[in-house]
């Protein structure tokens, strides 16, 4: 069963794991890489949904994993596979799952969960996967579904970030001091194959050991959850600005704008999908962008940040990209490493990586 705060409640077959999720049930609208979006740390808290209908079909390959392991709570699709074809596969996403003790649930009218969201906005949920006569009750699951904190109240960042610094030496001259706030490999692969090497250190590091490092500039990643709970990095970033040059993508994006004095709101439904298109004003060129976040800029806010917009939404206006007009900081909503989704912002990497020098 799936519960949802508002008192909707459907049933389905369960598949993974038996047990109780709980967190904000979210859709995504790519065709494919199901095993990416399972694997992104900035998933945590949330309970995921495919649009598309049949997922499962090319199987699961770790190749593909963002992270070290799946990050949703839960997981919501129309049709499962259960006998997926495809030379990489190791394994099906039912046996995924159930490895990682995740729930799922396939059968559901997920189209009528997707307009229910884009009308009424995203909802606390709670999904249930047990054997006939077992689990809880739909007044029990209801229930659970409604009193859960909100995920404007839920520190996420701590559980997905890397607990120790690591290097990763890239071969290059030139280092990149990254904040974990949930990094996606990808990422690091586009960042490592500019020969650029990568302190990845936890997302609370102090801002005077960043210095200590010596670093050629300041990466934030991606990652979970409303940006405005994230104050330890906030801090870090605004101790840091005009002392080196500062990148972002996504939660980084909007963690960069909240040092410099902008605001955020949260979306009624959010971004998430691999064709959102992006509207560059330097280039009047516009970009299909693979996205992630349930939160985004005030544009009111800028004023008196010294931040410019670069880049729109062309959906909804929102703010995609900006850039301040004296320091060396640049910064992007969307995620130019796709994983999944289209390469077309891969040129991001190069923009940003020569603020370095």
């Amino acid at each position: 069963m799936l519960a949802l705060e508002d008192g909707t409640l459907v049933r389905g077959r369960g598949f993974g794991s038996e047990g109780i999720a709980e967190g904000e049930l979210v859709f995504n609208t790519s065709m494919t890489g199901y095993v990416e979006a399972l694997t992104d740390p900035s998933y945590a808290g949330q309970i995921l949904m495919m649009t598309y209908p049949l997922i499962g079909n090319y199987g699961v390959s770790e190749e593909d994993f963002e992270s070290e392991k799946v990050q949703v709570e839960g997981f919501v699709v129309r049709e499962l596979c259960r006998r997926p074809s495809n030379w990489r596969s190791k394994k099906s996403l039912a046996e995924l799952l159930e490895e990682q003790g995740i729930q799922g649930i396939e059968g559901v009218d997920t189209r009528m969960l997707t307009k229910r969201a884009r009308v009424y906005g995203t909802m606390k949920s709670a999904l249930a996967v047990f054997k006939p006569g077992d689990g809880p009750s739909e007044a029990e699951l209801l229930k659970r579904a409604k009193e859960q904190p909100h995920i404007t109240e839920i520190d996420l960042v701590d559980k997905v970030s890397i607990r120790e610094p690591k290097f990763i030496d890239s071969g290059g001259g030139r280092e990149l001091a990254l904040l974990d706030c949930g990094v996606k490999r990808s990422i690091l692969r586009q960042i490592l194959r500019r020969g650029v090497s990568v302190w990845l250190l936890p997302f609370d590091y102090p801002p005077e050991r960043i210095m200590e490092l010596d670093p050629d500039g300041l990466f934030i990643s991606n990652g979970p959850g409303d940006p405005a709970r994230v104050h330890r990095t906030i801090e870090t970033i605004r101790r840091l600005v005009g002392k080196m040059p500062i990148i972002g993508i996504c939660l980084g994006h909007q963690l960069i704008s909240l040092a410099m004095g902008a605001k955020t709101f949260k979306l009624k439904f959010g971004h998430r999908g691999s064709n959102q298109p992006v509207k560059d004003f330097e280039t009047g060129r516009v970009f299909i962008s693979s996205q992630n976040h349930g939160f985004a800029v005030d544009e009111k806010s800028l004023r008196g940040t010294g931040l410019e917009v670069t880049q729109i939404n062309l959906n909804d206006r929102t703010i995609e990209g900006l850039r301040h007009r004296e320091l060396p900081i640049l910064c992007v909503q969307y995620h130019p490493e796709a994983g999944p989704g289209p390469h077309d912002t891969y040129f991001f990497f190069d923009e940003a990586l020569r603020l370095l020098g």
